[in-house]
């Protein structure tokens, strides 16, 4: 790979770029597309889909066809009248409410995390050493991802060397790059300790445990204990969740990771936060997206000690 394709390649985003070419794959392969397009092909593609695929995926197939024939030097066809039309006409007869992940509460946090906790007691009792590892790397994982309100595959770029906790203080996160930062400048995130619950002594004890003095945070660990040497995937903080949450005697298949991020976006409102003061402290710049993760319902959760160290 040249210099040139490396940094061409380095503007966009690794999850993007998979997507993207899945998409173009459909188009070609699967429903046997031509390339270059012509704004009927794209359309007669949306048609054929509509009712199939959700909106959202359909939007981001145009995207990926669009960056294709931009990046090939072709006229964009998704710019056309027509493809313009057929998607307005898919979006008024197939409209579809959004799913979106149930906000994990306050009390069922609690619940988690203290049988986390219990699970890290027995495990060292009984000198079960990769038990007592993944339960404080859960733990640390969990409490990080609800109370800094990160998306997984934030919390599984995480570095060693970009983290800097203070037991009893706070803890300073830097991410060279994410979701929300689309020039790419970086961004450091700051969340204090907690009376309960807290973030910076669960993520000091997974490092002491761990031993960890660089690389990746957050690891997979074999039967034997062994860390892995790369990050965790995006996709498997779901089942980890969902598999403490369910060891934990919660029902968990409506929680995803955006539960996380939910669950602390809903604790903030409830708790008197203003959206700017949500938006500034999770990273969002979009008010419809910072909307899209207020739970309106009442909140359920339960009121502790550690929740008055957050404030906006």
């Amino acid at each position: 790979m040249s210099d040139l394709d490396r940094y061409l390649n380095a503007a966009t985003r690794d999850n993007t770029r998979r997507s993207y070419r899945a998409a173009i794959e459909h188009f070609e392969v699967t429903w046997g597309g031509f390339l270059p397009a012509t704004s009927d092909s794209v359309a007669r593609y949306l048609v054929a889909h509509a009712g199939q695929l959700s909106i959202n995926t359909l939007k981001l197939r145009l995207s990926a066809i669009a960056q294709w024939h931009n990046s090939q030097g072709f006229a964009d066809p998704t710019k056309a009248p027509v493809v313009r039309k057929v998607f307005k006409g898919i979006r008024a007869l197939h409209p579809a409410q959004e799913k979106q992940a149930e906000p994990l509460q306050l009390r069922h946090l609690e619940t988690v995390i203290d049988w986390l906790e219990s699970e890290a007691q027995t495990a060292q009792a009984n000198a079960d050493q990769p038990g007592w590892l993944r339960a404080r790397r859960d733990t640390a994982l969990i409490l990080l991802g609800f109370w800094r309100g990160f998306r997984s595959d934030e919390l599984c770029r995480l570095q060693v060397e970009h983290v800097q906790a203070v037991a009893g203080s706070g803890i300073t996160l830097y991410l060279p790059r994410s979701k929300g930062d689309r020039d790419n400048l970086g961004k450091t995130f700051q969340t204090p300790a907690l009376l309960r619950l807290c973030p910076v002594r669960a993520y000091i004890e997974w490092l002491n445990a761990s031993a960890l003095v660089r690389g990746p945070v957050f690891r997979g660990i074999d039967r034997w204990g062994n860390l892995g040497e790369a990050g965790l995937h995006a996709n498997s903080v779901i089942p980890l969740l969902r598999q403490a949450l369910e060891r934990a005697g919660i029902p968990a298949e409506q929680y995803t990771s955006h539960s996380l991020r939910r669950g602390f976006a809903t604790w903030a409102h409830h708790n008197g936060w203003d959206l700017k003061s949500l938006m500034n402290y999770v990273g969002w710049k979009d008010v419809k997206s910072a909307m899209r993760y207020v739970e309106a319902t009442p909140f359920t959760g339960m009121s502790i000690a550690a929740e008055k160290r957050i404030a906006p």
